[in-house]
């Protein structure tokens, strides 16, 4: 999945670097700019690798907490066919998680060393998995709100720069669509249900709304990367882009659902075509950044007592692997 593609100049790249470091992020740039994927064994300037480490490694990582909110549902879904689908859900995040892991790897971080950053708390990931799940019917608001808007942000990642990032999410971004599609299904059927089934499914969007427009990150003239990000073509839009898209597409959703948005200044204006929204409450998104969200303490320490868990494991991986290289070099 992850080629390692040497362009004809590489090893040439690799004996003038201290000597022409201006010449090669020329080329680099002239690369980017003329949509070449970037591969593992391509130059690059090292800004844009600790960028891509950064952006790669919080991306497996918000997979793989995100994992927590909806696996603590799964013994509750109303029905056998709502557990599996919910099962094959969390399956597919894990999967993600772990092509991520390995499209950062190609960079030259090991998979342990993000995992310690992400345990030790070092390491971010998406805010929006900080909040609990209430409610069956938040695990709808998640794949219709939280997926979906993931969705807006990931389909450009498929035309990143980086070669092995943008392989991954092709795949990522079909699965992704299918998350989307299983959470409002469940709002849909919540909202044609019993006045108590449409308050519960009221009440998930009331709370999830704000945080998943949060997602997109701070408004671009509070981003500190986007603007680099976008020279380099990791990124394809701003951040205010991407939730006005995503507000456009999910607003006629709501109503179509016969739920309100909570936020009494949203409107379509009809000269520009867009929703005009209110104002976002940036201050509850820095504090959940800064670990002081709901559930920050508790997603974090369930992932370490898995990890403890899991240590029997990584060790007997560990030991079999180590037989079979015995084994096969004694038979050579």
């Amino acid at each position: 999945m992850y080629t390692q593609g040497l362009d004809s100049l590489g090893k040439e790249c690799v004996h003038t670097a201290a000597s022409d470091t201006a010449a090669l992020e020329a080329r680099f740039q002239s690369k980017v700019d003329a949509d070449e994927k970037i591969e593992p064994k391509d130059w690059m300037p090292e800004a844009y690798r600790h960028t891509l480490i950064r952006q790669i490694s919080q991306h497996a990582h918000s997979e793989i907490v995100g994992m927590l909110p909806e696996g603590n549902w799964i013994a509750r879904a109303p029905t056998l066919r709502r557990k599996a689908v919910l099962i094959a859900k969390v399956q597919d995040e894990g999967g993600h998680g772990m092509y991520l892991y390995s499209a950062a790897e190609t960079l030259g971080i090991e998979r342990e060393q993000m995992l310690e950053q992400l345990l030790a708390g070092t390491a971010k990931y998406s805010s929006i998995f900080n909040y609990p799940t209430l409610t069956w019917a938040d695990i709808g608001a998640i794949g219709w709100l939280v997926d979906g808007a993931a969705i807006m942000n990931q389909i450009p990642i498929c035309r990143c720069s980086y070669g092995p990032y943008a392989r991954a999410m092709v795949r990522i971004c079909k699965e992704e669509s299918f998350h989307q599609r299983q959470g409002f299904e469940i709002m849909l059927a919540l909202a044609r249900g019993t006045p108590e089934q449409q308050a519960m499914a009221q009440d998930a969007l009331n709370r999830w709304w704000w945080p998943s427009i949060m997602m997109f990150g701070p408004s671009d003239t509070e981003s500190k990367h986007t603007a680099q990000s976008m020279r380099w073509k990791i990124k394809r839009f701003t951040n205010d882009e991407l939730r006005q898209k995503f507000i456009d597409i999910t607003a006629p959703q709501a109503e179509f659902l016969g739920l309100k948005i909570p936020d009494p200044q949203l409107h379509r204006d009809e000269g520009s075509e867009h929703y005009r929204f209110g104002t976002i409450d940036w201050s509850e998104f820095q504090a959940v950044l800064q670990g002081n969200g709901p559930c920050n303490r508790e997603r974090l320490e369930a992932r370490r007592h898995a990890h403890a868990e899991g240590g029997w494991v990584r060790e007997a991986a560990a030991a079999h692997a180590e037989k079979q290289r015995a084994r096969a070099a004694q038979a050579a």
